[in-house]
């Protein structure tokens, strides 16, 4: 809850967000310094791959804001596809984040990085036309087949090439 100060608003300090995570190992520690946005699942072949399970859920913060506090040597980066990169732990694999290059303002992250992952629920599925045929999430949350109309970067639902 925002505090009133006269005229302005002001919201909580960064370390007041209590967003905190990490890796498997304990290797990389992170903190999000702002809120994230955005929170989904992604059904995608790259994030079923680099997860190891049937989608991968996700949120944004703005570029800079997933920042490393211990083990930033370790993170390693891997092109994953035409417009994206992903950063993992070189010392155990666990998926941290991911940039893409049509969205520079913000980060994705592993949503299950967080050391309260309950902090943070998805709220669509995108690539579900890429959706495992056995994996049935049993929400209602809105499908999109593939990305949203609404991404920000984009000009319609495709990836960019």
């Amino acid at each position: 809850m925002a505090k009133s100060r006269g005229r302005c608003r002001v919201g909580p300090m960064a370390s007041q967000l209590n967003r905190t995570g990490g890796c498997l190992c304990g290797t990389v520690r992170f903190e999000l310094k702002s809120e994230p946005l955005d929170a989904g699942w992604c059904h995608c072949r790259t994030c079923q791959l680099n997860s190891g399970a049937p989608a991968m859920a996700f949120a944004s913060v703005r570029a800079g804001d997933w920042v490393a506090i211990s083990g930033a040597e370790s993170v390693r980066m891997v092109k994953s596809s035409g417009f994206g990169h992903r950063g993992f732990c070189g010392k155990c694999g666990t998926p941290l984040y991911m940039k893409v290059d049509h969205q520079p303002e913000t980060v994705d992250f592993s949503i299950a990085t967080l050391d309260d992952p309950d902090a943070v629920a998805p709220g669509f599925h995108i690539f579900w036309s890429s959706k495992v045929a056995w994996f049935e999430p049993g929400d209602d949350l809105p499908k999109y087949e593939r990305f949203r109309p609404e991404t920000p970067g984009l000009n319609s639902t495709e990836p960019p090439t």
